[in-house]
């Protein structure tokens, strides 16, 4: 799943980032990214919406006994 592409630093201080990035990432037009600066190096990554996780647990056994003060 790594991508490796050059891209360039616009006047304005901006990047597009490559198709195929964004396809191998499931990123959309106007997703939010996070910025990370660190160590010489930028990270971005995509803040998902809560919405996107529904489901996620689907099919957990919630059938468990719970201790008396996590009722």
């Amino acid at each position: 799943m790594n991508s490796t592409e050059i891209v360039t630093l616009s006047s304005d201080f901006q990047i597009n980032i490559p198709p195929k990035t964004c396809a191998i990432l499931g990123l959309q037009s106007g997703e939010k990214l996070e910025v990370i600066a660190s160590e010489g190096r930028i990270e971005l990554i995509p803040i998902k919406q809560i919405k996107a996780f529904r489901g996620i647990a689907k099919g957990i056994n919630t059938n468990f006994e719970r201790e008396k003060d996590r009722l």
